[in-house]
């Protein structure tokens, strides 16, 4: 074993960890789909009522991306502070500062009663919301690989991305449930206002769980190494121990590559996942005359598939290394668009739900080992900054703009054949940023605490086992 290398903990451990990261990112996404859900449904009506209704449909959805642009905000203050004080208490905090604003929302009075104000607390509510999800990622996949055993690091890291495809079932079954069994004048009243209240024993559960597992303890070992330095600093003179650096510093410093290539392996990953999920829903009803509750049922179902490849994907980049799996579903993603868009074209559910399934099962190619791979690349008491600030930097400029970039596209030609173009562009994007990467399969994650402080031989060694 390798100095520095720590054991695996024991498997029922391993099980809790890895349950108490899922949980929370499945709570977390169930909060972030439910509001794009409920601004597509009720909330021009409630929050926007004196616009136009598609100008109120267009506020609502603009309160939705105020979601991703405090996300990047939440991955340097979470990053920043998790890097410091440790993955387990962010990741609770995270978990408090979502389902608390998602359940202050189910309470929110609407325009009728506060007037302007009502809109004003909603945009506020959903900064909170995609500033906690900002921190939430990292944390949550840092805390399981640092804990897990490597050899299958890829395997179980992988659950806690199945939060995403989980969150979204939950959260689309909540307000089909409640569609089916209440009237619209009731939902409209106050019906859907019980999903987001229902957040708050979500979160219960999630804090009891997350509450019982132990830190990492790889950020453990790193923190100690760290105080041991500072007292030799110390001892040798009183003005030789220079102050730390910012963790964002050291990130910029060491790891910049890997932070641009992080960016560009989420480029294809986010920016199809969003047109397979979230712009389907428009171009399926327009341009194939599909209703838009059987395009929502054929991402139900492709989701629940999604959910069961994300494991095995990840388990197969423990066999032959994350970057063959991740290049496997940007190639796979970026030739599918054609076949996807010419399968909805015929407006059948069967070939519907094909075009999804497959969508979503090369998608999972490149989320399930995504995890692992980001964490590998950076050293411990940056790893938390470095993985947040790489995956959500590139959420702004990929995930939040692709449905309406997608629309804007449609709109001005008609045709699916320039959305696909705009997916192809970014798989070829993703594909020039894996293939530049090294494998990161056989990294300790305890072997080195900072680029800096490394032993050259030491990272030499470390480095030619990635190769």
């Amino acid at each position: 074993m390798a100095s520095g290398t720590t054991a695996p903990p024991p498997p029922a451990n391993l099980r809790r960890i890895v349950a108490a990261s899922l949980i929370g990112t499945t709570i977390e996404w169930y909060d972030f789909f439910l509001y794009g859900s409920a601004a597509a449904l009720v909330f021009n009506r409630l929050f926007f009522p004196e616009s136009d209704p598609l100008v109120g449909t267009l506020l609502s959805f603009l309160t939705y991306a105020v979601g991703f642009a405090a996300r990047p905000l939440g991955a340097l203050v979470f990053g920043h502070y998790g890097d410091r004080l440790g993955r387990k208490k962010l990741l609770v905090l995270s978990l408090l500062l979502m389902g608390g604003a998602t359940f202050a929302i189910g309470l929110l009075p609407t325009y009728a009663t506060i007037g302007s104000a009502a809109p004003a607390l909603l945009t506020m509510l959903r900064l909170v919301q995609g500033f906690a999800l900002g921190g939430e990622w990292g944390g949550a996949v840092l805390l399981v690989s640092e804990h897990g055993d490597a050899r299958r690091r890829g395997f179980w890291a992988s659950w806690p991305q199945t939060g995403a495809p989980a969150g979204q079932l939950l959260a689309t079954g909540v307000l089909s449930l409640l569609t089916a069994v209440l009237s619209d004048s009731a939902f409209n009243t106050w019906g859907w206002r019980i999903p987001f209240l229902l957040s708050g024993v979500l979160v219960i559960v999630g804090l009891w769980i997350r509450l019982s597992v132990d830190e990492s303890p790889v950020f453990k070992q790193a923190l100690a190494q760290a105080e041991a330095r500072k007292v030799a600093q110390a001892g040798t003179t009183a003005s030789s121990g220079a102050a730390e650096k910012l963790p964002l510093v050291s990130v910029l410093q060491h790891h910049w590559r890997d932070v641009l290539v992080a960016m560009g392996a989420r480029m294809a990953e986010n920016i199809s996942y969003y047109v397979i999920t979230a712009f389907i829903l428009v171009y399926a009803t327009t341009s194939a005359g599909v209703s838009k509750q059987t395009a929502l049922n054929a991402v139900l179902i492709a989701s629940a598939v999604h959910f069961a490849v994300i494991p095995g994907w990840g388990a197969l980049s423990d066999r032959v290394g994350r970057r063959p799996v991740y290049l496997l579903g940007a190639v796979g993603v970026g030739l599918w668009m054609f076949p996807f868009f010419s399968l909805i074209d015929t407006g059948g559910f069967g070939n519907l739900i094909l075009a999804v399934t497959v969508g979503l099962v090369l998608h999972g190619a490149m989320y399930a080992p995504q995890a692992a791979f980001f964490s590998e690349m950076f050293a411990t008491r940056m790893r938390y900054s470095g993985a947040s600030i790489g995956a959500q930097f590139a959420s702004v400029a990929a995930g939040a703009p692709a449905p309406l970039i997608a629309t804007a596209l449609l709109s001005d030609y008609g045709s699916s054949t320039p959305i696909a173009l705009y997916v192809i562009a970014a798989a070829v994007v993703t594909v020039i940023a894996v293939g530049a990467a090294k494998e990161t399969r056989h990294r300790d994650l305890a072997e080195v605490e900072s680029p800096a402080d490394a032993d050259p031989a030491t990272t030499r060694a470390a480095d030619a086992r990635t190769v």
